[in-house]
């Protein structure tokens, strides 16, 4: 690793020190070795800096191409360049985005990429630069959608590759986005920079700009928390997992509903009950909806479900087929 690209031992010491815990709390072995999902910004390069110098020689990063920008191409190859520095083993995975949402598409297309490339080149984790900001901005712009806690809670530091059981590490969420900068240029390196973010027709970019006018917003209070909403998201599914067994029973052709907990928890299981027997996850006001409705002993339907309120409690059953013709 160019001795130019390594990070002050300080900064290298916290970032270990982050990651350590990490390793710890995901049970990994201490020779096991780590895939970094490195796009060429200035967050993802931060992330292959410093986690090329905590772990030597047991990291590997991959950039994800979605096709979805011409610039991405060379920013991968730029990728690829770096990490030849570094000494770092570097895959370029290109993807074909489904058509319809294309921010979860993508999303849904990378990370099937990404845990796909930690098997074949077995790596035991993936690790992703989420920081502070993002987190802080991510919670603004949900509180200004009036998201519920689900909506609210932060991404936690250490999570699963979606569709996964792979562990996803997220070192860097009590590091700040200019902190992480500072990394990129003592290491002499050009970030790649995507227009879209500093372009103000998105809400991320609207938010971002608002924060940095203000000095009396804490910014890692803002993260810390989201990171609270978080464990308060897994408490609520802990407790609707419970009531689900206790208070969920089949019947023909459907489910029943006996609610014994508070309002909250009974929006989580309605919700997995609509999924269970719809196949579609619902909207949360949809759900909160539905629950008024029967809470106030009125029939109603969510998706292809009709729902009752009756003395065996609440019934929820496909909707008859609608004869044509």
């Amino acid at each position: 690793m160019p001795a130019s690209s390594v990070p002050d031992p300080l900064v290298t010491d916290r970032f270990a020190a982050a990651l350590s815990a990490l390793w710890r709390s995901a049970r990994l072995k201490g020779d096991d070795r780590l895939g970094l999902a490195v796009s060429g910004g200035p967050d993802s390069l931060a992330l292959l800096c410093l986690a090329a110098a905590a772990l030597p020689g047991r990291v590997a990063a991959a950039t994800v191409d979605h096709g979805l920008r011409a610039e991405a191409a060379d920013e991968a190859a730029m990728v690829a360049r770096v990490c030849a520095e570094m000494a770092v083993p570097h895959a370029i995975l290109r993807v074909t985005v489904s058509e319809g949402n294309v921010q979860s598409e993508a999303r849904t297309a990378r990370y099937a990429a990404l845990d796909l490339w930690l098997a074949e080149q077995g790596l035991a984790a993936l690790a992703t630069a989420h920081h502070a900001d993002d987190q802080a901005e991510t919670l603004v712009m949900r509180l200004n959608r009036s998201s519920g806690v689900s909506g609210l809670a932060g991404v936690r530091a250490l999570g699963r590759v979606p569709g996964s059981e792979r562990p996803l590490l997220r070192p860097l969420l009590d590091w700040r986005r200019e902190e992480l900068a500072k990394v990129v240029a003592a290491a002499g390196l050009t970030a790649a920079q995507d227009p879209s973010n500093a372009d103000p027709r998105f809400d991320r970019v609207r938010v971002r700009q608002a924060l940095a006018a203000v000095d009396w917003l804490d910014v890692p209070a803002l993260a810390a928390s989201a990171a609270h909403l978080a464990d308060a998201d897994a408490a609520l599914d802990w407790a609707a997992g419970r009531e689900w067994r206790e208070a969920v029973s089949p019947i023909p052709m459907g489910l029943v509903y006996r609610p014994q907990a508070p309002r909250a928890i009974a929006l989580r299981v309605i919700a997995r009950i609509v999924s269970e027997l719809d196949g579609e996850a619902p909207r949360g006001s949809a759900v909160a909806r539905l629950f008024d409705s029967l809470l106030a002993g009125q029939p109603a339907s969510i998706g292809n479900l009709v729902a009752r309120r009756g003395p065996e409690g609440w019934t929820f059953t496909k909707a008859p087929l609608r004869r044509t013709g």
